[in-house]
């Protein structure tokens, strides 16, 4: 047997073995899930922006392609909670200078359960560095610990009545807030920029929090969930509000005082630790180790700057009673091991989706991006920018807003989140999705990339990604195969009941 001919029979024989192992599986799936009907398609791609596409057609499995991927609706995951974005004080003054009518418009747009339906936002404490001023709820000169000068006046203006405005939209609206700082008076340099929270103050921090969640209750505007502390783990050097807190700091104050107080008053705000990156992961499990702050703490909330998305499996595989939620952030801005630059964070659609459904392939219940709108100039924002990070333009919202002309631009995040927020409903399940060489938590090394969901309803959504040039992946459900078409740099939402 010649060279040529003997590689093409290795190649043959390992195809036909990947089939034949893979076939050997599928009546262990059995085919109650298989598919009734057509699989509608839903496509990102060029001019196209989540654009319906002709259905496609399930046929009998006679062939398996050698980088098929495998769904396996038996292998029920995590439930979804859903999809949003943060309602910056930036966010929110930006939706609030539309006309009314543009305001109307747009907010059913984000918001209806019928249209891009996004019901898992994030709100702030007092300022971000996406606010028009830097502001605590409680600013006084001088040390408040009995909390005389507290208000949430601020919020009123504009902040409060788009909040109001999307949960009328959609009364399933869940909410999370996240300080960026305690009051000045509350830190050792009492100052929001930087520095730490002193122990002596974790007490009146504990009613602080409380307080904020009774007064935004009482404007109609119920906080389904808080975290202790935006990014934890770094001062920012000072550049806009942030506070650095130690490990044992924010096991002391959820298990000692926040925890206490709110299930004393009966509040159902449920804590989330952390807020901060995956390469914090060994920190959440140090955190979950304390059994008296494990008892309060609903789970963890995670940013995408820095570590691997695996982060949050360790965290689940140690604790799998405690839910991961993703709540800021996106592909990293460093360079790659080439020194090749990484797409920038707030761009590309195929990029925000590849990173979704390794988000959700990491036992992730929900996706909250960064910034809902911002102006053309990625503002407004009080801070300042990090001279040792790669500068790659203004920062953008999910949707841009136009000052003067109050144009809107739906950027590539938009169109990548509703890939999801339209098909995935609350209560979905994750389901398996693998390449015949892949594990749950990593998808496939090639360019496409994939994550599946099982809706209460029965419906199957499978989202799609591929970051190279067009090809065609064969997808696999009991005895059953389907073929799809992927452009260059594509999103694709599939369909079925």
């Amino acid at each position: 047997m010649t060279g040529s001919s003997r590689r093409k029979f290795l190649k043959a024989a390992s195809a036909s073995a990947v089939m034949s192992a893979v076939l050997d599986r599928i009546p262990a799936w059995g085919d109650s899930a298989l598919p009734t009907g057509p699989v509608q398609v839903w496509s990102t791609f060029r001019n196209r922006r989540h654009t319906p596409a002709d259905p496609l057609a399930w046929k009998p499995a006679v062939q398996v392609a050698g980088d098929a991927i495998v769904l396996d609706p038996g292998a029920a995951r995590q439930e979804i909670l859903g999809f949003g974005a943060a309602l910056t004080d930036a966010s929110c003054y930006l939706l609030s200078q539309l006309h009314d009518d543009e305001r109307a418009a747009l907010m059913q747009e984000i918001f209806d359960p019928g249209e891009m339906a996004l019901n898992v936002c994030r709100t702030c404490i007092g300022s971000s560095d996406y606010s028009r001023s830097i502001y605590s709820f409680d600013d006084s000169d001088g040390d408040d610990p009995e909390l005389k000068k507290f208000s949430i006046d601020h919020d009123k203006a504009y902040i409060l009545p788009i909040l109001r405005a999307a949960r009328k939209l959609n009364p399933d609206l869940f909410l999370f807030s996240s300080p960026w700082s305690p009051p000045g008076w509350m830190k050792f340099n009492r100052s929001m920029l930087g520095g730490t929270i002193r122990k002596s103050a974790l007490e009146p921090y504990s009613r602080y929090s409380l307080k904020f969640l009774e007064a935004y209750a009482a404007e109609g505007v119920a906080i389904d969930a808080i975290t202790v502390q935006n990014e934890v783990d770094t001062t920012v050097d000072g550049r806009y509000p942030s506070c650095q807190w130690a490990q044992e700091d924010e096991i002391l104050f959820v298990k000692k005082y926040l925890g206490p107080l709110l299930r004393g008053a009966g509040c159902a705000t449920r804590i989330w630790i952390l807020d901060h990156n995956f390469n914090l992961w060994g920190r959440a499990i140090g955190e979950l180790s304390d059994p008296a702050a494990y008892q309060f703490i609903d789970g963890v909330a995670w940013h995408g700057y820095a570590g691997d998305v695996s982060g949050m499996t360790r965290v689940h595989d140690a604790f799998p009673q405690k839910n991961a939620y993703f709540t800021e952030g996106g592909p990293l801005r460093n360079p790659d091991s080439t020194g090749t630059p990484g797409p920038h964070p707030l761009a590309g659609w195929t990029h925000w989706a590849e990173w979704a459904n390794s988000v959700f392939r990491n036992w992730a219940r929900s996706l909250t991006v960064w910034n809902l709108a911002l102006d053309e100039n990625g503002t407004p924002y009080i801070g300042h920018r990090d001279p040792d990070e790669p500068y790659n333009g203004p920062a953008t919202g999910v949707i841009t807003i136009e000052n003067a002309t109050h144009n809107i631009t739906r950027n590539p995040r938009y169109w990548a989140i509703a890939h999801y927020s339209k098909h995935v409903r609350r209560g979905a399940r994750v389901i398996g999705t693998n390449g015949v060489a892949d594990s749950a938590a990593q998808a496939s090394a090639n360019t496409v990339s994939h994550a599946g969901f099982r809706n209460p309803d029965g419906s199957m959504v499978i989202v799609l990604t591929n970051s190279g040039e067009e090809r065609q992946v064969q997808l696999l459900l009991g005895s059953s195969a389907l073929d799809v078409e992927l452009p260059a740099d594509s999103v694709q939402t599939l369909q079925w009941l």
